[in-house]
């Protein structure tokens, strides 16, 4: 039985309290929030209790912690939790700044505890199969990624303040994606940017509008499309294209049912949001960090994945700024 602590009562973290609340062989004693209400209440919902940090850290019982709180209080929790011996399950990213992230990695690879990084789309049953299938070489050679990511919606523009941008906060997901099909890590990377959603989005100095392109060292290619709105719901989908072939993963929607008549053929919508879209996710990596916890293995989505996410966030805004290619 794996004993957690989890920060972050959001919503994100109810997501992760709720998976963790099924599993036989996890159980969630701690809850901290800044908000105390929406830690009673989450803590409440699942039979833990409402503890600090300091709580959290000074008791022995607790072998891992999920961190799930707000962006900049990750690294520190991280620090903390690995100087206390706990495993680590944090939410992306690990920090908006690579010198906090490096800082971070340091004070976990000298605690030899586990770290994993929440990236959960490549616990997505049909992007890893998708991936699995690379794997056995289906396609080849893969020769051409194309990832597309579109959100149903602008967040608050109060949120986008804090968010480290676009680049760092939305797209962070595709660039851990783009290495994980390449099987290569990019070399170089080309971005543009554009603000077609809302003019608010340019007056505090984001995208909400981004195309990036990266190469690796053997020539592979991959080409990542966001944007903060799509009319139709949200937009996920992959594409492989390799020597001998293609893959492709399209969205899901509620249902699978078409009408067909004179006029058109018609469907479901995708799902609209990423709470939805990616439940099987979520339940799927948090399961896999216990079992890499409870035996020993390597994380599957390490410390050094989360790193290397934020290494082509920040080559994109450099690429954005000066118009130029950047070389990793």
């Amino acid at each position: 039985m794996l004993r957690f602590a989890q920060f972050g009562a959001g919503r994100i973290g109810a997501i992760h309290a709720a998976n963790l609340a099924a599993m036989p062989n996890a159980q969630l004693l701690h809850i901290v929030d800044v908000n105390a209400a929406a830690a009673k209440t989450l803590a409440d919902r699942h039979g833990a209790r409402v503890a600090t940090v300091a709580e959290v850290f000074a008791d022995r019982n607790v072998d891992a912690v999920i961190i799930a709180s707000s962006t900049d209080t990750h690294a520190d929790l991280a620090i903390a939790a690995a100087r206390a011996g706990k495993a680590i399950f944090c939410e992306k990213p690990i920090d908006l700044s690579l010198k906090r992230v490096d800082a971070c990695l340091a004070a976990v690879k000298k605690a030899k505890v586990p770290m994993f990084v929440g990236f959960n789309r490549r616990f997505d049953p049909s992007f890893s199969s998708l991936h699995a299938r690379i794997g056995r070489g289906d396609i080849g050679n893969v020769e051409q990624v194309i990832i597309s990511s579109r959100d149903p919606g602008l967040p608050p523009i109060s949120y986008l303040k804090v968010s480290g941008g676009q680049l760092r906060d939305m797209t962070i997901h595709d660039f851990d994606m783009a290495r994980w099909l390449l099987g290569e890590e990019p070399h170089e990377l080309f971005a543009y940017g554009s603000c077609l959603v809302d003019p608010a989005v340019k007056a505090i100095g984001d995208t909400d509008s981004v195309m990036i392109v990266m190469k690796t060292p053997s020539g592979r290619l991959c080409h990542i499309n966001n944007c903060r709105r799509a009319s139709y719901g949200y937009d996920q989908r992959l594409e492989v294209h390799g020597s001998k072939g293609r893959l492709m993963a399209g969205n899901r929607t509620a249902t699978t049912v078409e009408l067909a008549d004179a006029s058109a053929v018609t469907g479901d919508k995708p799902l609209y949001f990423f709470l939805e879209r990616y439940a099987d996710a979520y339940r799927a990596e948090l399961s896999a960090f216990v079992d890499a916890v409870e035996s020993r293995k390597p994380m599957p989505v390490g410390a050094e994945d989360g790193r290397q996410a934020i290494v082509l966030a920040e080559a994109a805004v450099k690429s954005l700024k000066t118009g130029r290619p950047v070389k990793l």
